[in-house]
């Protein structure tokens, strides 16, 4: 097995340091379709990013069949597979993008180990039945299964590339005709390339199960052709295998495909062998021995800060005619440094995924926002200045359309101007069109002290059955929450019953000023919106002041089925009483 600094490979000349918006933080390797890179959603999530070779990306018909297999590997929601969370069949080149799983394959664990242990090949199979069971139920025959497309994570197997292979592989053929596969593990039919149904993953089951237990490929290594002639003309030889697991594999690797078990049988069967082994919720610890140590997963490629002219410290005295003068008694002026940027959402470990899914709250890390330095103060009040400056042009623009539309939103953006520049938010006091308190108006409640404090919730789901709340609870098992995902027939929307939504531009920074600003310019009925592509912002303002901002990390929508099964994921930040 790779050593963790040899699983996250540096990049070279030719690598991309970004793909469609995703800065690529390392190479993972190369493969028949393309190379692989490690990046990261803007939450911080780990993704494996598949990038197409340029000859197969001018091929015409490849583009037809990997546009129409992504669409259907997009359908597939499985505890053992690595979920497709984006992709674009249409790019230059085309790609895309799944969850990155931190384990090594059984191809590289056996490399690393040798034969696995019977209870280890009979948690395998039945991590990867359940798998296939996935993938069949979304009407996809996965074509390629084998030790390398099986990453073992330390709470299971994962099975990657469904619905990719019949698309990616175009070198694999026999001399009755083109197959799709690796020559080791086909079923007889797919090797004479007869008709191949889901049975024919059974098959290929069946093999990558007898790797494991036997450290080699059951039916020999050689040229292709004389393998493929053992596969269809001759019996395995099962004499070689542990005596457990014998009548299970020679189930799977029937010649008549209609005579094979079925995934749900290997589960249960799996399952009956274990006995106790089978009931442990994380695997029994000779599996977490043959997975090893999880790799250390590289920090999120930061954006470039972009660079700025620095502001001189109160201590600087007034600017002179040729710029600002210096410190009393000569030297450099003083210069206030640039605040740090926010750090990014940490990767979510395997046992904090397992937490957010059973817990109705979920995991919510303490991460609160530090206190505004002076020179960020006064950064936010020139930018709320340009706000209310480039708002107030737009109403000058519009008067000549329609004074009387001017006249109501210049009263919205007045009013917003003056709330934020009111002693603070929420303190009670009523004001007149000046500005200045109004007579018999309560007196403003004392001003909180610092700014409002940003508690991130990564990983919130929202679909058939769950939503979104800004209040606490925020994950819910129902549709009760504030933000909702709905789906009519061609396309998907958020939707609240109480809160304001709205959509940040592209390149917007996420802050609470920016979020704030949108909310505010929106209107009073932006109760839903239509859902955008991954890595889009959202900002929410609930009635009670609050105000989120919800990044869009994975969309599985299907549209044209009325929506029946789609969700999506979003890493929210909630700013409270802001």
């Amino acid at each position: 097995m790779k050593s963790a600094t040899e699983v996250f490979e540096a990049l070279r000349a030719d690598d991309p340091s970004t793909v469609a918006g995703y800065r690529i933080a390392a190479r993972l390797g190369a493969g028949g379709m393309g190379r692989v890179y490690l990046s990261h959603t803007q939450g911080g999530r780990p993704v494996a990013i598949k990038v197409v070779r340029p000859d197969l990306a001018e091929d015409p018909a490849f583009r037809r069949r990997f546009r129409r297999e992504v669409e259907a590997a997009r359908r597939v929601r499985g505890a053992y597979t690595a979920e497709l969370i984006d992709a674009d069949a249409d790019g230059t080149p085309p790609w895309l993008a799944t969850l990155y799983v931190p384990g090594p394959s059984l191809s590289q664990a056996v490399a690393r180990r040798g034969p696995l242990p019977v209870p280890a090949v009979l948690w395998l199979m039945a991590g990867v039945a359940e798998a296939l069971q996935a993938i069949h139920a979304a009407g996809i025959v996965h074509r390629d299964l084998k030790p390398s497309n099986v990453l073992l994570a330390a709470d299971g197997p994962r099975v990657i590339d469904f619905g990719i292979s019949l698309a990616s592989d175009t070198t694999a053929h026999t001399t009755t005709g083109a197959t799709i596969g690796t020559p080791q593990y086909m079923a007889p039919e797919q090797a004479s390339a007869a008709e191949v149904t889901a049975a024919a993953d059974v098959f290929a089951l069946g093999q990558t199960a007898a790797f494991a237990a036997l450290g080699e490929p059951l039916y020999g290594t050689g040229p292709s052709a004389l393998v493929l002639y053992r596969i269809v003309h001759s019996e395995p030889d099962l004499t070689r295998l542990p005596q457990e697991l014998r009548p299970l594999l020679a189930r799977c690797l029937a010649a008549d495909p209609q005579e094979r078990a079925t995934p749900a049988e290997i589960v249960a069967s799996c399952r009956r062998l274990m006995g106790e082994d089978g009931d442990a919720d994380s695997g029994p610890a000779l599996w977490r021995e043959v997975t090893g140590p999880e790799p250390t997963v590289p920090d999120p490629v930061r954006e470039p800060e972009p660079e700025s002219e620095p502001e001189p410290s109160p201590a600087a005295g007034p600017a002179g005619p040729t710029g600002p003068a210096g410190p009393p008694g000569g030297g450099t002026p003083a210069v206030t440094p640039a605040p740090a940027p926010a750090p990014a959402l940490a990767p979510l470990s395997a046992e904090t995924m397992r937490q957010v899914w059973q817990s109705p709250q979920g995991p919510v890390p303490a991460a609160p926002a530090d206190p505004e330095t002076p020179a960020q103060r006064r950064k936010r009040r020139r930018r709320n200045v340009l706000v209310t400056a480039a708002s107030l042009l737009s109403i000058a623009l519009t008067v000549g359309a329609g004074g009387w539309i001017a006249t109501g939103v210049k009263d919205r953006v007045l009013d917003a101007e003056r709330h934020r520049t009111a002693e603070g938010p929420g303190t009670g006091a009523a004001r007149s069109p000046s500005g200045a308190p109004s007579p018999g108006a309560a007196k403003p409640a004392p001003s909180p002290s610092g700014p409002p404090k940003a508690v991130p919730y990564p990983f919130v789901v929202m679909g058939k059955a769950e939503s979104v709340g800004l209040k606490e609870p925020v994950r819910r098992k129902d549709r009760a929450g504030d933000i909702r995902l709905g789906c009519a027939e061609k396309e998907c929307v958020l939707e609240s019953d109480t809160s304001l939504i709205t959509q940040l531009p592209a390149g917007t920074p996420g802050t609470l000023e920016a979020c704030r600003a949108a909310v505010e310019s929106s209107g009073e009925k932006s109760h839903s919106l239509i859902l955008a592509p991954v890595g889009t912002q959202f900002c929410v303002k609930h009635p009670s002041g609050d105000i989120g901002l919800l990044v869009l990390t994975i969309r599985m929508t299907t549209e044209m089925t009325a929506g029946a099964d789609s969700f999506v994921v979003a890493d929210m930040t909630v700013w409270r009483a802001a």
